[in-house]
């Protein structure tokens, strides 16, 4: 039963994700993210239903498009399968509360789900655009500290009054970074990954966003050292890579494995 249901979960997931690729794409655009009919990019041709499916119709066409055979985007089936798989585990992470409480389950999966959903379309748009739009980051800030009201465990009652520290955990993460986009005049840090941090900051909670932190910068300088070894492009020291992407997996990481600083310098006998 619980199998069928998270086949169903990662489905919906992929529509979803086709849904956030549009919002990719089209966001500051002056496009309608619900309007309109997808197209192909480079013939303009509208697309038909068959060739929407998620993640199936790019394997399908092998990634080319049927008109014109110009070459379609990774970015469709990564994101599709993605937000699937990430629907999947989100629910499962969950489950335990079905056991107290059907609502709660059912408001922590929803919640969460869409939280995950706005990383998603940031972490994409900001690889692609090396700028994280303020509409994104607020809007998951907000969301980010309402999720600190509610009881993750399912066990008693359904939203519950966060500890001082919960409250402040987010400026108290974001300060930092604000500080090195400041000190560094943009070439360290964006700003933008500063008011991302804030939302991290109240969904995590203190311990586990030190984690968080501590895994961004060792991804983040593993990635970069590869970027720089191996990428055809000429890159330096000074070449510009997207951060929040870092931050984003690292918090997906510390979120479903329940680590925080402590379990992670152990983890490593710092």
């Amino acid at each position: 039963m619980y199998t069928i249901v998270f086949i169903f979960i990662f489905l919906l997931g992929t529509i979803i994700g086709s849904f956030l690729n549009v919002v990719i794409y089209r966001f500051n655009t002056g496009r309608s993210v619900s309007k309109g009919r997808s197209i192909c990019m480079t013939c303009n041709r509208t697309l038909r239903w068959y060739e929407l499916i998620p993640v199936f119709s790019f394997l399908i066409q092998s990634g080319k498009c049927r008109r014109c055979a110009s070459i379609i985007s990774h970015q469709y089936p990564l994101v599709e399968f993605g937000t699937g798989l990430i629907f999947a585990i989100t629910t499962i992470h969950f489950l335990p509360a079905l056991s107290f409480s059907q609502g709660s389950f059912i408001l922590l999966v929803i919640l969460f789900s869409f939280i995950f959903s706005l990383l998603i379309v940031i972490s994409v748009y900001d690889v692609r655009h090396k700028i994280i739009p303020d509409k994104l980051s607020y809007l998951y800030a907000f969301v980010a500290f309402l999720s600190i009201f509610v009881n993750h465990t399912g066990i008693g009652p359904m939203f519950v009054m966060p500890s001082l520290l919960a409250m402040v955990s987010g400026p108290l993460f974001a300060l930092p970074f604000a500080f090195l986009w400041l000190v560094s005049k943009g070439r360290w840090m964006g700003l933008g990954d500063a008011k991302l941090v804030l939302g991290i900051g109240w969904m995590l909670g203190p311990l586990a966003s030190l984690a968080m932190v501590t895994l961004s910068f060792w991804i983040g300088a593993v990635v970069s050292l590869a970027i720089m070894l191996f990428s055809h492009k000429k890159m330096g020291m000074k070449t510009e890579i997207p951060f929040a992407p870092f931050l984003i997996v690292s918090t997906l990481i510390v979120f479903f494995s329940g680590i925080d600083i402590f379990s992670l310098a152990a983890l490593f006998h710092l």
